[in-house]
């Protein structure tokens, strides 16, 4: 920005406001920000030591009033101010257009200040729908993987449903017909064919079902090795021991997960307390 003030031009115009009254160094200040609008407001450092010039070359002198000094124009200050009055009127039209050319390019300084706040919103507003659209996508992603998850889970437990049912039947079927065999004194029958069904159960880690046709029958382990004693309590408690031995032999040699333990402790669970109810009833 150019000087406002040519060389000598300021020391010139000063004396022009203390011709229009007396003023101490803040009031000079303030009434040439006013003229320029607000636009340029020298220094105290600017103003000061013109006001001691042009008092050591008599042109103005000062009072003190207040603790201020108040300048006053001299009358050689107002010959010499008279004498350039031509200089004057051209500094007068100097300071209406360097008012104009401040606030030119405040406007333009404002307006491209403007611009480039636009084109920061712009940016910072096409920023805010990639990252709105991506968050979305990634929304829209979470909730069809939630439905599938759902969904499967929902799959999982009706099927896990229809092997607890089938596994329910199947023991029930089985403990009736262990009772058959019992009540009709078959004991190594009835504990024979206990077994088979249960390592039959045991052997795929779910339960023969009528859903599944074509899986056979596993066949009962013959037990004609242990021959009846004439002692039903004592051929009981051989045929348990048999039985001990086969579930334990099958364990180790195909080995036990966690669900097939699992289903072993409920499918057991379950025939000792048929057996144990029959044990209990009225003996024939």
């Amino acid at each position: 920005m150019p000087p406002v003030f040519a060389h000598g031009r300021l020391r010139l115009y000063l004396l022009k406001l203390l011709d229009e009254a007396p003023r101490h160094g803040y009031e000079v200040i303030r009434l040439l920000e006013e003229r320029f609008h607000g636009l340029y407001a020298p220094s105290a450092g600017t103003v000061y030591p013109r006001l001691a010039k042009l008092e050591a070359e008599g042109l103005v002198t000062h009072a003190t009033e207040g603790g201020r000094k108040v300048y006053s124009i001299t009358d050689a200050g107002r010959a010499e101010l008279a004498g350039r009055s031509g200089e004057l009127a051209d500094l007068e039209q100097e300071i209406r257009e360097s008012v104009s050319e401040l606030a030119a390019e405040i406007r333009d300084d404002v307006r491209g200040a403007a611009g480039k706040l636009r084109s920061e919103m712009r940016a910072a507003a096409s920023e805010t729908r990639t990252h709105r659209t991506s968050w979305q996508e990634q929304a829209r992603r979470a909730q069809e993987e939630s439905r599938k998850a759902r969904e499967e889970a929902k799959r999982a437990r009706h099927q896990a449903e229809e092997a607890r049912d089938a596994a329910r039947r199947e023991m029930q079927r089985i403990a009736q017909q262990v009772q058959d065999h019992i009540a009709s004194g078959e004991w190594p029958s009835a504990l024979s064919d206990l077994t088979g069904r249960l390592s039959g159960l045991f052997a795929g880690g779910t339960p023969p079902t009528a859903a599944r046709p074509s899986r056979a029958e596993p066949e009962p382990p013959a037990w004609e090795d242990v021959p009846a004693t004439g002692d039903p309590a004592r051929d009981l408690e051989r045929l348990l021991d048999r039985f001990r031995d086969d579930i334990r032999d099958a364990a180790r040699d195909h080995g036990v997960t966690p669900a097939q333990l699992s289903e072993a402790r409920r499918h057991l669970s379950t025939a000792a307390a048929h057996i144990t109810a029959l044990l209990r009833g009225p003996h024939t």
